[in-house]
């Protein structure tokens, strides 16, 4: 059984796309490609998919994850354009690397968001972003399926920033804000850190804010930066010993000098 792992996007309307949406999709560009899946045991048997931390419904992404589970070997770069192909604009597969290691969710510990504040002073948001690394705690409130609960939102925040984009010079106001955040039970997503913002500084946005997943992967604590999580497989498949063919093929004698 061959592993691939791949990496896939959530752009414009798709964003609003939800994981079952995603899920249903998927399956069904599987069958379009004809790929070779491993399918569980039992009276349902299923295509053998394990999907990883997905995003919200209604925030973009560049950075989502998934392994499925192969009966047959196949090339991972021509595996991902062919289930690029089958899949609407979009929902775009950009990566795929064959795993060569364990826990790849394990892997998956910070996100990077970027969240676009239109309606909002870059000034008025780097206020309310210093107030809030400011803070100690900074409780929020989500509604879950057993109630309102409480929980900070300012541990898990790794590093916030405020900014203006650079495209819109002389047009209404707007700010830019980069999260990274770390993956905590409870989960602290962006909409939380909003939440953190109107509480400790009073900065709402007229609007919705749009949200996008920039980059997902593990931690490191030392440079603040969250780094590739298929990197692992990519640097296994390189320091690999030759297959054997490979080795017989390299110390075949020429025939053309035999």
């Amino acid at each position: 059984m061959q592993r691939i792992r791949l990496r896939y996007t959530k752009r414009g309307r798709l964003r609003f796309t939800s994981h079952r949406d995603f899920q249903r999709a998927f399956e069904r560009a599987l069958r379009r490609a004809e790929v070779p899946m491993a399918y569980s045991a039992g009276f349902t048997p299923h295509p053998k998919v394990s999907y990883a931390n997905a995003a919200p419904t209604g925030t973009g992404s560049e950075a989502e994850y998934l392994e499925i589970a192969l009966t047959e070997a196949r090339d991972p770069d021509k595996l991902r354009e062919l289930l690029d192909e089958s899949l609407p604009a979009g929902l775009d597969i950009t990566d795929a690397v064959e795993a060569r290691t364990s826990g790849l969710a394990d892997r998956l510990t910070a996100s990077v968001w970027e969240l676009r504040l239109d309606g909002v002073d870059p000034a008025d948001a780097e206020r309310a972003v210093g107030a809030f690394l400011a803070a100690e705690t900074v409780e929020v409130q989500r509604k879950t399926k057993n109630g309102m609960r409480t929980f900070d939102a300012r541990g898990a925040v790794a590093d916030l920033r405020a900014d203006s984009p650079a495209d819109r010079p002389g047009q209404e106001p707007c700010a830019i804000l980069r999260l990274v955040v770390r993956h905590v039970t409870p989960a602290v997503r962006p909409d939380d850190v909003l939440s953190g913002l109107r509480a400790v500084a009073d900065l709402a946005p007229p609007v919705p804010a749009a949200v996008t997943r920039l980059a997902q992967g593990l931690f490191d604590e030392e440079s603040g930066t969250v780094t590739d999580p298929l990197a692992p497989d990519r640097e296994a498949v390189t320091a690999a010993p030759p297959t054997a063919a490979a080795t017989a093929s390299a110390t075949a004698p020429d025939a053309g000098t035999a």
